[in-house]
């Protein structure tokens, strides 16, 4: 329970009781990150069926895009910053990892906060969310949560220190993989039971995201890090998003 606590303490806005950060809790708190997720997932799905019911439209899309920031405290959105910083001052490895820990905000993160804000309040509003479109899209947050985790306890700490690494040390490596694991896979599963056209882009977009940070944090970073955490979070739901909205125009769905 400490651990569930821990979790949405650090990666949500949600009240906590005050529980103490022991290394017991710490070792099980990634394997909690999705259960965030799974709020935030019934938060979005309520806002989209109570939006469609209002006949809001506009407003249904702002609210898509600001519910799950404002819920989470915007943390993923500030590493998406930061690794946009990073990503775009095309300096050496270990300057990059300078600018990771940098607390000012660079030009290229508020260029990309905008625009990835734009986008995805774009692509927010030009989807059909009614029906099944809305569940499979409220376990984004659920599946996104769960590869960030995997990521974390699976992959190389590009400092080896910092808020990841508090995390990430404490943890029994095996049994956390294999929990994420299972996450991943009955998230996916369930997005495509909900419906296998929507649900199936969805997953593809989050595999084909999740390659790509893989790829992306060892070629620039040596790793990951919080940050990179954030980015790829960030990253994967507007993907799935894109994905359904591909679906629903390609298949008609």
């Amino acid at each position: 329970m400490k651990s569930i606590v821990i979790a949405f303490a650090m990666y949500s806005k949600i009240p906590m009781p005050h529980v103490e950060w022991d290394k017991r809790s710490l070792s099980w708190a990634l394997c909690a990150f999705p259960l965030v997720g799974v709020v935030i997932g019934a938060v979005l799905y309520g806002w989209l069926v109570l939006a469609d019911f209002l006949g809001f439209t506009a407003l249904k899309a702002a609210g898509a895009v600001a519910l799950p920031l404002a819920l989470s405290g915007c943390i993923h959105l500030d590493g998406f910053c930061d690794t946009c910083d990073a990503l775009s001052s095309h300096q050496s490895r270990e300057r990059k990892l300078e600018i990771l820990k940098d607390s000012h905000t660079g030009a290229f993160a508020i260029i990309c906060c905008g625009l990835y804000l734009l986008v995805f309040y774009a692509l927010w509003r030009e989807l059909d969310t009614a029906g099944e479109s809305a569940l499979v899209l409220a376990l984004s947050p659920v599946l996104s949560r769960s590869l960030s985790g995997l990521a974390g306890v699976s992959w190389k700490n590009a400092r080896g220190s910092g808020l990841l690494a508090t995390f990430t040390e404490p943890v029994d490596g095996k049994w956390a993989q294999v929990i994420l694991c299972l996450m991943v896979l009955f998230t996916a599963g369930a997005m495509l039971l909900i419906n296998p056209v929507l649900g199936g882009a969805a997953v593809l977009g989050a595999a084909v995201t999740f390659l790509y940070y893989r790829v992306m944090a060892y070629r620039q970073f040596g790793g990951i890090t919080g940050d990179t955490e954030g980015f790829f979070l960030q990253l994967c739901e507007c993907v799935m998003v894109l994905a359904v909205l591909i679906g629903q125009k390609v298949w008609g769905v």
